[in-house]
Parts: C-alpha cells; sequence; structure tokens
C-alpha cells in the first residue's frame, strides 16, 4: 500500500507562505540544541562591515593597481576608480587586523577560564569584520558562531567557523534574535547600513531595558564612529538622555577594548 505524504515532510508545503510560521519557529528552534551540544550560553559578538579586508591584502591590491596605471599611457575613469576603492579599501584595513587580534585575546582568555564561565566568539559568519571574528578565534585555538544569512552577494559563510556552529538564517529578525539573546559583550566596528541596523536595534533594547544586565556597546574606531554619529546632536535636541552615552564607549584600542570587556565580565562574576 501507498501511503500518502506526511504533511511535515511535504517540501512544497513547507516553502509554502503558509507555512512560513513553521520555518520561523526552525530557526528560533534548532540553535537551541546546536548551542546547548557545544555547551555555550554566553557570546562576545563582534559585527562590522562585510567588504573589509586585511592590510596586506588592500595593500597588494593597490600596488597591483597603481603599477597597471604607470603602465597606461592614459589610465581610463574605470581605473582610476579602481584605484580611489583601493586606497578605501587600505583606509579600512586595520579594522580586519584589530578584530582578528581582539578576538584572539578574548578566546584565550576564555579558554583559560573554568568550561562554566567561557564566552564563544559570534559573528554574522560572512566575510570582512565577520571572517577577522572567526579566523582571531581560530588563531587561538578555540572555537567560534556564525550567524549566516541567506544574501544574494555573500556565499555561505566563511572558512574560519567549525561546522557544528554554522548558521544560515533566512529571517534577520531571528538573526538579531541569537546575537543579543547570548551576548554578553559587543563590539561594532565600522560598516554599511547592516551594521548600523544591528546597532541602533541594540542600543533601543538596551535603552529600553528589554533585555538587562548587557554592558555597553563598544564602538571601535573613534575617527569613523565620530564622523558618522552626531551623538552630541541627539542630546543638544532632546532626543537622547544624557545619561544613554552610558550604553556606548568609543576607543580605538584592541588593549583598552580587551581590557573593558574582560573587567567588566569578570566583575559581574564576582560582585561585591
Amino acid at each position: 500500500m501507498n501511503w500518502p505524504m506526511k504533511s511535515y515532510e511535504n517540501p512544497h508545503f513547507l516553502k509554502s507562505e503558509r507555512a512560513r510560521m513553521i520555518r520561523v519557529l526552525c530557526e528560533l528552534i534548532e540553535p537551541v540544541d546546536r548551542f546547548k551540544a557545544e555547551s555555550i550560553d554566553k557570546t562576545i559578538v563582534l559585527f562590522g562591515s562585510a567588504r573589509t579586508v586585511p592590510l596586506e591584502q588592500a595593500k597588494k591590491y593597490l600596488e597591483a593597481v597603481e603599477t597597471e596605471i604607470a603602465n597606461t599611457d592614459k589610465p581610463s575613469k574605470a581605473l582610476l576608480n579602481k584605484k580611489q576603492q583601493a586606497l578605501i579599501s587600505v583606509k579600512s584595513a586595520p579594522y580586519y587586523d584589530s578584530a582578528q587580534k581582539l578576538s584572539k585575546k578574548l578566546t584565550e582568555w576564555s579558554l583559560s577560564q573554568p568550561k562554566a564561565d567561557r564566552y564563544t566568539i559570534c559573528s554574522g559568519g560572512g566575510p570582512g569584520i565577520m571572517e577577522a571574528a572567526n579566523r582571531g578565534a581560530q588563531d587561538a585555538e578555540g572555537k567560534s558562531i556564525g550567524l549566516g544569512i541567506s544574501l544574494p552577494f555573500e556565499q555561505g559563510v566563511n572558512d574560519y567557523i567549525p561546522k557544528e556552529l554554522q548558521f544560515e538564517f533566512h529571517y534577520f529578525f531571528i538573526r538579531k534574535y541569537w546575537f543579543v539573546l547570548l551576548a554578553k559583550a559587543l563590539v561594532a566596528f565600522p560598516g554599511g547600513f547592516g551594521t548600523l541596523d544591528e546597532l541602533f536595534e541594540t542600543l533601543t533594547l538596551l535603552q529600553t531595558k528589554k533585555v538587562n544586565g548587557r554592558q555597553p556597546i563598544i564602538l571601535f574606531g573613534s575617527e569613523f564612529w565620530n564622523n558618522l554619529i552626531n551623538f552630541e546632536c541627539l542630546i543638544e535636541w532632546g532626543m537622547i538622555s544624557p545619561n544613554d552615552m552610558e550604553l556606548i564607549q568609543i576607543t580605538d584600542s584592541v588593549d583598552d577594548t580587551f581590557k573593558s570587556i574582560v573587567g567588566r565580565l569578570e566583575a559581574e562574576k564576582n560582585p561585591r
């Protein structure tokens, strides 16, 4: 006898509009088992631009473009634009290296703690600053999480995430949920719309006390953040309170960021 297909085995139904809530629930529930299997209940989140590359790579590309220009009698506008983009890449590249170093230092510290007190580096799983975060954890011989998202211009997660902690989400809001739920510290490196989206949504959750006991978000890169956002203007116009600035900390130092995060986490663990 041929039995009819069960509804939960029907791929056409599961991918339909009516089954959207089932897919949402899967993205909410499935990570729980994986985190539990890896004994992960606390994370340190690093996020930033997917376009940032290591400084060495950026310099090599700039040198190649400059050589191409030097060997061209009349460089085209497209070639000159390539040089401009290469210069921008070199300018932002140090943030990749800083994210990698910070992740390595935090992972080394975490691995020195009792197993129950360890924190796992978490990134968005893609290239750029996300890759640097996962790469730094691997440099320290530690595991890290990659909360990937299905996008038309990113092909899967980076190569520095162990398979058991590679995630690919369809729904942005569920991905954000997992970013915030386990996070005990967040560091935002320079980035674009996605970085700003995650930053301001998390700041709003902190401001409205929808999440409690979280540390201030560290904004790494004072030149970028101070040029981009005039926080004093928000205070001047009464859009935020002066004490809302306690939700953020701006720095340019890997060591200062490390000391701030570790100091606060240890203080929470051992309150006086």
